[in-house]
């Protein structure tokens, strides 16, 4: 539609504002808005999903079209004129030099590229709910206007400063049960600040092929460690450490803030996480009634009096109050635990997921926009990532994992043994660290570039054969990760645990290294099968030399940024424990 003929540019809906580019077959998002404002550079917005601003002036541009068509150069000599979109003529229904001109019999119309609309759908497609629309935002709106509704917070070193890292990422999203707004009254605890409700860990891949969503019980009863918020004046408060408390207290209880849930979160998991993403009751009721409705599907009729939740079996559409409803209830499903309803918030969040990659939303700019400015509205987060440009380049780097790749799971507990009648619950104290180590080793829980099946024939061979007695392993340790001190804390674990006693900390190695590596002798390789073993090193880690060591020369030990603390193991397990339920954010599953 075009905006020129709207009158002043406060009264036009920015996604009014979008046209069809006969070149690409993409909409095009013009943001001047009136036709006297010639004098400065265009600015494009396309829907590629890069967000970029565009700094080429008008017939200049080659992001619409590979060439410039006929008329390029009576637009570059027309500065007062009303600026076009690239690639396309202007619209008028007078002749002359504005008027629309038909191709040439010689030159044929170039074809809609189908690349661009693919690498939409692609970096789109495969991301949390609340971090896709965020993503879009920035593709398809005007920058000022979202990055006025993000709320952010200073989380201190209880995340990263970079907006992505090259190495896996881990982001906490966390639905609080804070009461605000109208219809929210019978929400949540009347004046609270809003406990974790719903927290979710997303990890993501170092390789960006495969992600694990992983649920956290609220009602899990765990440590929440001390830890520092930041205040309006710019001082901080320390937040005592309490043992044995319940998971959702870690936000919101004794002012703690989602900083606090963050340092929760690795203290159970050993699993830093590098940003989080808030979100209260009014989200689920905004974002899906942005996105016309999300569909989901029962296995039995829903008639719930408490949530007021009322579904026919089979497939239904929720959006706005519904949807919260469904996301609430713990009555209508399974033994009516907190672990079934999260059973059915993995199965909502991947039909979101599928509901905002689809052509229905992708393609339908005025849907877009609500979708982003719902999101953006809705969304408090990190310091590091308070920024619309930023939740962008987030959004890009997460959205390259495909949907069917996206595993989601509940972290793995046990009814808690010190209650007579439990009501809450603890890690498993087995399954939860084999989980927690599959997610530190960056091990995919899909059939994608698992670590071990990359580590094929003689490389993988290094780790078969017989192993030295713990006695006999001689190896010099170097620290080349970020923990400091690691080298000592190993060689003291090693000596002390595992009966290395002919164990050396050789402290800083030359360089910072990702990975870490073992390197020995061929006359050494029982001794480092022994010490793999013991430190969950993969084959990719082995390093055998050529010659022979002589005497008493010492295996070479550096450990690397994948280092994650002394007794724990570099690499997990290669599939997950037994019994652990998984679902695909693909795939439509029915919630009984």
């Amino acid at each position: 539609m075009d905006a020129h003929s709207r009158g002043r540019a406060d009264d036009i809906d920015p996604a009014d504002q979008w046209v069809l580019n006969p070149n690409t077959g993409n909409y095009e998002l013009r943001l001047d808005h009136s036709a006297g404002e010639s004098s400065s550079p265009s600015r494009t917005a396309t829907a590629e999903g890069t967000g970029r601003r565009g700094g080429s002036r008008t017939g200049s541009s080659r992001e619409g079209s590979g060439r410039r068509g006929s008329g390029s150069r009576e637009r570059e000599e027309a500065p007062d004129g009303p600026r076009q979109v690239p690639g396309q003529r202007r619209r008028s229904s007078q002749g002359g030099r504005g008027a629309a001109e038909p191709p040439s019999a010689g030159r044929r119309k170039r074809k809609p590229q189908k690349s661009r609309k693919k690498k939409a759908l692609l970096w789109t497609g495969g991301v949390m709910a609340f971090v896709v629309v965020a993503g879009s935002a920035g593709a398809y709106v005007l920058y000022q206007k979202l990055n006025g509704n993000i709320d952010a917070i200073d989380v201190g070193d209880a995340g990263s400063k970079n907006v992505v890292t090259d190495g896996p990422m881990n982001i906490l999203i966390i639905g609080t049960d804070k009461r605000t707004g109208k219809g929210n009254e019978g929400y949540g605890d009347k004046g609270s600040e809003g406990h974790a409700d719903t927290t979710i860990l997303f990890h993501v891949s170092e390789d960006r092929t495969n992600a694990t969503a992983m649920s956290i019980p609220r009602d899990l009863k765990t440590e929440i460690p001390e830890c520092e918020t930041k205040n309006e004046d710019g001082t901080t408060t320390v937040v005592p450490g309490t043992p044995n408390e319940r998971f959702n207290t870690s936000l919101g209880q004794n002012g703690r803030d989602p900083g606090c849930t963050m340092r929760t979160v690795e203290n159970i998991t050993g699993l830093k996480p590098d940003h989080f993403m808030m979100v209260d009751f009014n989200a689920v009721k905004s974002l899906t009634s942005a996105v016309g409705g999300v569909n989901v599907c029962m296995a039995k009729p829903i008639d719930d009096p408490k949530s007021h939740l009322k579904l026919p079996q089979g497939e239904s559409k929720v959006q706005g109050e519904q949807a919260l409803a469904l996301l609430r209830t713990r009555d209508s499903f399974g033994n009516r635990s907190d672990l079934d309803r999260i059973k059915v918030q993995q199965q909502f969040l991947g039909s979101m997921i599928r509901e905002m990659k689809s052509s229905d939303t992708l393609t339908n700019p005025k849907k877009l926009y609500k979708l982003a400015d719902a999101a953006t509205d809705a969304l408090t987060v990190d310091k590091a990532i308070g920024d619309a440009r930023k939740l962008v380049t987030l959004a890009e780097e997460i959205g390259k994992v495909d949907t069917k790749n996206i595993s989601f799971l509940t972290m793995p507990v046990i009814d808690n043994p010190a209650e007579p009648k439990p009501i809450t619950v603890v890690v498993d104290p087995v399954k939860g660290e084999q989980l927690f180590a599959m997610m530190r080793s960056d091990t995919s829980l899909t059939e994608v570039k698992q670590k071990e099946k990359a580590a094929k024939g003689k490389q993988a061979a290094l780790l078969k054969g017989p192993k030295a007695e713990a006695a006999d392993v001689r190896v010099d340790v170097l620290n080349g990760g970020e923990i400091p001190g690691a080298a000592g804390s190993t060689v003291t674990w090693l000596q002390n645990e595992q009966g290395v006693l002919k164990s050396t900390n050789k402290a800083n190695a030359p360089e910072k290294i990702k990975k870490t590596t073992l390197e020995y002798a061929p006359n050494q390789a029982d001794q480092a099968r022994a010490l793999a073993e013991m430190m969950g090193l993969p084959a990719t880690a082995m390093k055998q030399g050529t010659a022979d060591a002589e005497g008493l020369e010492a295996m070479v030990l550096t450990l690397g940024a994948d280092f994650k603390g002394a007794g724990q193991l570099i690499t997990g397990p290669t599939k997950p424990p037994k019994d652990i339920e998984k679902a695909s954010a693909d795939k439509a599953v029915c919630a009984q």
